[in-house]
């Protein structure tokens, strides 16, 4: 449907799309020479200085020159979608079109520094939930025009706005198109968080292991993007998507850049080795308990016979209980006030645990390895790549407590084929590793000097 030249009627067609829409102002005006005006907007989306700037220039004269700044529109549905997004519709008696007057404002939430990304070195800022403000810090440290934002709209009933942020000339072509090819087949009646967007355009689904990874800081957006690697802003979300995602990209902290490289590959291969410790420790206990007690010291295998003395569950139920204590305990520590959140988990588990083992329901040797498991899975930067080792914990666990570390070894081995076959838009999970490539030293779990790699492309 199409705009009117009568007020009237058009006046009445955006009542019944607008009907019991509370938040939606109908205004009417007159001209000083009688000519009526009427201005449709949302009072909460709307800046309220810039509106009165256009009702007084309005009520004073026919400023025709002043309306004539804005886009135009003849059809209902863009009307009603400028309206929705925060702009001001105004209509003129005996004019078939409207003008779009786009003087958005909301409130908004502070540039701050991301709670779960905090850096000891480097900027401190980290996206916000409004797009606007999210480009244009990723526009302020790539002052280059070859810096593109493709617009995008997804979304039957939310109409969510989102970017599509790369490189010109840097990135690769058809990885690009690829992406533009997965974001055309998606589909949805909501777009609420950057979220949805991932798991539609992930390779699988239904594999732990992430394959996009996702960030609330302009310096790791930045970063990426001059490797080459794609972003998605969606409106209203601060995590950032980018990709492809490769496995060792979760051990990398946004500090790593900024700091020394002899410190950065230490810490990177104690996050990886910390990350082994989080995944397999609990189950090797077990299995070394259990099946191969031979491999253990004679003096260490003494002391936790005992302690497991007078305990009524074998060493996999026991650590199993226990595992699941600690996530309980982690998970409600996430969901509780910041105030209390950390006090409650820590707290918790040191009196849960003190109390067990008094109880004589749990040895104290399994207490330090929950613990000692615990610790070593909060040394991921990428929260989304501990979840999977978290899970996977517990298989393997079960594995070891059945078959020795002949089950482990089995468990390891089906994870390891999975992250081979894995990739996130053509690219190997493991790469540059598995495959092995050329730059495998540069900036895996380790990070070679950059006056050395300089040195290097310039030959």
């Amino acid at each position: 449907m199409n705009v009117s030249e009568s007020i009237q009627v058009n006046h009445n067609a955006l009542r019944d799309i607008f009907h019991n829409c509370a938040d939606v102002v109908f205004r009417p005006l007159q001209l000083s020479d009688h000519v009526n005006v009427l201005l449709v907007y949302i009072e909460e989306l709307t800046d309220s200085s810039k509106l009165e700037q256009i009702i007084s220039a309005c009520m004073i004269s026919r400023d025709v020159d002043r309306l004539t700044q804005y886009n135009r529109a003849i059809n209902f549905s863009e009307i009603v979608a400028k309206v929705l997004k925060g702009s001001t519709v105004i209509f003129i008696e005996g004019e078939a079109y409207a003008y779009l007057a786009d003087i958005t404002a909301f409130k908004q939430r502070a540039i701050n520094e991301p709670s779960n990304e905090a850096s000891i070195r480097g900027p401190r800022e980290g996206f916000t939930e409004d797009l606007k403000t999210n480009l244009s810090m990723i526009r302020r440290k790539i002052s280059n025009s070859k810096l593109k934002f493709e617009n995008h709209q997804a979304g039957k009933l939310t109409n969510t706005s989102f970017v599509v942020a790369y490189i010109e000339d840097i990135v690769k072509p058809e990885l690009l198109e690829e992406v533009r090819a997965r974001l055309h087949s998606f589909q949805t009646d909501q777009l609420l968080d950057s979220g949805y967007i991932e798991e539609f355009i992930e390779d699988k689904t239904f594999s732990l292991f992430p394959q996009i990874q996702n960030t609330e800081r302009p310096d790791t957006v930045t970063a990426s993007l001059l490797a080459g690697r794609i972003a998605i802003i969606v409106d209203g979300s601060p995590n950032v998507l980018l990709l492809p995602m490769t496995f060792w990209a979760g051990f990398q902290a946004a500090e790593d850049h900024y700091e020394r490289f002899l410190y950065v590959s230490s810490v990177r291969i104690l996050r990886f080795l910390l990350a082994i410790m989080s995944c397999l420790l609990p189950s090797i206990y077990v299995a070394l308990t259990t099946f191969h007690p031979q491999m253990i010291p004679l003096a260490l295998m003494l002391s936790i016979s005992a302690s497991r003395e007078g305990i009524p569950f074998p060493s996999v139920i026991e650590t199993l209980l226990m595992e699941l204590m600690f996530e309980g305990l982690r998970e409600a520590g996430l969901r509780l006030p910041k105030a209390i959140g950390s006090a409650v988990s820590i707290v918790g588990a040191l009196v849960i645990g003190e109390a067990a083992v008094q109880a004589g329901f749990i040895s104290a040797p399994i207490v330090m390895i929950v613990a000692g498991t615990g610790i070593a899975s909060f040394a991921f930067p990428s929260y989304s790549l501990a979840l999977p080792f978290r899970i996977l914990r517990f298989p393997l666990l079960i594995l070891g407590g059945v078959l020795g570390l002949y089950g482990i070894a089995i468990g390891i081995i089906f994870i390891l084929i999975h992250l081979v076959t894995l990739k996130s838009f053509g690219i190997p999970y493991l790469t540059p590793f598995a495959p092995i490539g050329s730059n495998f030293w540069k900036d895996t779990l380790i990070r070679m000097n950059k006056r050395y790699v300089s040195a290097i492309r310039k030959q």
